[in-house]
């Protein structure tokens, strides 16, 4: 029952670099203005790189359940960081920059697997499961000529280790060895709503999607805690009551701005004063398969669809009953490439998995909900790219900041800009 649709793996960047601004100065509206170049700059991506991926940030890396037994591994990206996680031999999971020490090979190629020991393909140095260097071709020469400096330490050319926590199954990394624990860093409105969907539960994977798109990857978190476009673009949302401006829901913003979790309870496809007003609405609109849109509740409060966007690079996803976690990695100011994996519960009933892979054709490249998403964020970045230099408008909602009890407004985008501007040092 486990798909997996490969395309390519992430690559060297090859957009056309868009014009440099002259100073990097935030427009003086503050936060209700996000300009051009945070989208374009290439010297902005890179400070991005520096300061957020590998600053002190917890980055999502995997779940537990795909690394189950010693020897077993993932790929990830911290940012366009390559790392691999890594179950050791002890049963402690590891975290691992995919750079030889040697001379900088992205060594591990494949997307998950099993090995006893990494090997670097270009001149075999070996390295163990925690990332020590354990062996070295020729390391004492050949008929007393070559080798390495007799003072040559093993234990100071090991693979770079990230500091890494676990929390209810997931595993996150981070570059600085000084980043603050992780339940401070995610704060109590996040850990909550991971407590909802995995704490107590074993996951079981049902399938992985992955997807290029082309437009920079803060444009993602932006959508994805943007209910203003949530209530207006997505017919398939709109339409089947699953979120709507007139539905009960919430907006929660946490720590310090930098996550969000986007709310709603699911209602019907009825005609009323708010539906009558949206162009996305189809009140003729009817499923030839309407279990598709069947919802069997899980004991999670009143929300229906919650969408967490976790900062830097990753989202949880509950819409009905499909479950998702979603992987953002960045390839230049440009493009960015998301991950999707498709998961489930073990004790699920048959119905219950087939359910949650009926619903999954809502979300992904192809969803009948994500397209949308796709496609707009990328002719948002056509604009940016292709006009004069300008600033965005987030003025939706007013002074508002914070978590809201409604979805007309832009105060989520508003806290995460006040908090990148503090990170960045803009």
């Amino acid at each position: 029952m486990v798909c997996d649709i490969r395309i390519s793996e992430p690559a060297t960047d090859r957009s056309p670099a868009a014009a440099e601004p002259a100073s990097f100065e935030w427009p003086k509206e503050g936060v209700f203005a996000i300009p051009d170049w945070v989208y374009t700059s290439r010297v902005i991506y890179e400070r991005e790189v520096e300061r957020i991926f590998r600053g002190p940030t917890w980055n999502f890396v995997g779940l537990e359940v795909e690394v189950p037994n010693p020897g077993d591994f993932r790929r990830a990206h911290i940012g366009p960081v390559p790392v691999i996680t890594v179950r050791g031999e002890g049963g402690r999971i590891h975290v691992v920059e995919n750079r030889c020490a040697h001379r900088g090979t992205e060594f591990c190629r494949e997307r998950r697997g099993n090995a006893k020991a990494f090997v670097c393909p270009y001149h075999q140095w070996q390295y163990d499961l925690e990332g020590n260097l354990t062996g070295i071709p020729f390391r004492r020469g050949l008929k007393g000529q070559g080798g390495m400096p007799g003072d040559f330490d093993f234990a100071a050319h090991g693979l770079r280790k990230l500091r890494v926590a676990t929390l209810h199954g997931l595993v996150f990394a981070s570059f600085d060895s000084d980043v603050e624990p992780l339940a401070g860093y995610l704060g109590p409105e996040i850990l909550d709503e991971i407590a909802t969907v995995f704490e107590g539960r074993q996951v079981k994977v049902l399938g992985r999607v992955r997807q290029r798109i082309e437009c920079n990857w803060k444009l993602y978190h932006e959508n994805i805690r943007d209910p203003y476009h949530a209530t207006l673009l997505h017919v398939f949302l709109v339409t089947f009551g699953l979120l709507r401006a007139d539905q009960l829901s919430r907006q929660i913003v946490g720590g310090e701005g930098r996550h969000a979790i986007m709310c709603s309870a699911k209602s019907g496809q009825e005609l009323n004063e708010t539906t009558r007003q949206l162009n996305s609405f189809k009140a003729g609109f009817t499923l030839k398969a309407p279990e598709l849109l069947d919802y069997a509740k899980e004991d999670r409060g009143p929300w229906s669809v919650a969408i967490q966007s976790i900062w830097p690079n990753f989202a949880v996803q509950r819409e009905i009953n499909t479950l998702a976690v979603r992987e953002i990695i960045p390839n230049g100011p440009d493009e960015f490439y998301l991950y999707w994996t498709f998961f489930g519960y073990e004790g699920d009933a048959p119905e219950m998995t087939r359910q949650r892979l009926r619903q999954a054709n809502l979300m992904g490249p192809a969803g009948l909900v994500s397209l949308d998403d796709g496609e707009v964020m990328e002719f948002v970045q056509s604009g940016l790219r292709k006009t004069r230099s300008s600033a965005g408008v987030i003025r939706l909602g007013g002074e508002e900041m914070g978590s809201t009890d409604h979805y007309i407004t832009e105060a989520a985008l508003r806290s995460l800009y006040a908090h990148y501007r503090q990170a960045m040092g803009l």
